[in-house]
């Protein structure tokens, strides 16, 4: 009676490692196999999209698709059963997307695809969140959402300054141009100063005066030169954040990012 709740917590454990953690050969095995799978489950959703395809191979693609929301699913309960506290890895944002994974082909079955046919197409596009999963493999995306986090305020205050310059240089272009030229509000002129400072430049307006011209020009210039404004600060905090971080996942909230020399989890305080 006493070696029953061991052999239960060791076969967790085991579990937990082979899922959470790759460090073992059985946890680098299960993360390739899984990345493969999330590979060409997202391939199958983007050929099911094209009407040739479907025509020819819809059942196939169907079946494809039903063995990776099973697989998914299958992963999705294993994840759940080996961590400590199943809520907080269901209320992660790993945890959703895992269920955004997989919830919209069930769905697809209650909603009778005769009459909420586009409801249908829509909950199928969901399937494209698989492609998030693929971020949990890669240990240097937690580095840079650490940065991108530590930068957000200094990020923040560069946004409110582009959307500045744009409503500023948009109303001067609907002064200068006028509706005669394609500007024929300000807000549509706030679009082309958007376009312009992006350097995206779709063409679909544009300035026809010498000072309008003028002004374009300036404002292509200064687009180049602030666009690595966002990329410098985050730069900065990234080479500040340190890279020495251990794969161990938390057993009970199955949170990531610790430190080689960390006992406990910094997010639920458990044991490491």
């Amino acid at each position: 009676m006493s070696d029953a709740p061991q052999h239960r917590a060791q076969w967790r454990d085991t579990l937990h490692a082979v899922i959470f953690e790759a460090e073992t050969p059985a946890g680098k095995w299960f993360d390739i196999l899984l990345i493969a799978s999330i590979l060409a489950s997202v391939c199958a959703v983007m050929l099911d999209s094209v009407s040739s395809i479907n025509s020819r191979y819809g059942s196939l693609l169907t079946a494809v698709e039903w063995f990776f929301t099973i697989v998914f699913s299958i992963e999705y309960v294993l994840r759940l059963v080996c961590v400590g506290r199943p809520l907080l890895y269901a209320t992660s944002f790993f945890g959703i997307v895992d269920l955004l994974a997989i919830i919209p082909t069930y769905i697809s079955l209650i909603i009778p695809a005769t009459k909420y046919l586009l409801v249908v197409r829509i909950l199928r596009i969901l399937r494209i969140f698989r492609v998030l999963k693929l971020v949990q493999y890669m240990g240097e995306a937690f580095l840079l959402m650490k940065a991108l986090r530590a930068s957000s305020r200094k990020i923040t205050v560069f946004l409110f300054t582009v959307l500045t310059l744009v409503v500023i240089f948009g109303s001067l272009m609907y002064l200068i141009e006028g509706a005669q030229n394609g500007f024929t509000s300000i807000p549509r002129s706030i679009y082309w100063a958007i376009v312009t400072l992006t350097t995206v430049g779709y063409g679909d307006i544009s300035p026809q005066t010498s000072i309008g011209q003028m002004l374009a020009a300036f404002i292509m210039i200064l687009g180049y030169s602030i666009i690595v404004v966002p990329t410098g600060i985050v730069t900065v905090e990234l080479s500040q954040v340190s890279a020495k971080k251990a794969t161990r996942a938390c057993r009970d909230c199955s949170a990531e990012g610790h430190d080689a020399d960390a006992v406990f989890c910094k997010y639920c305080g458990a044991e490491l």
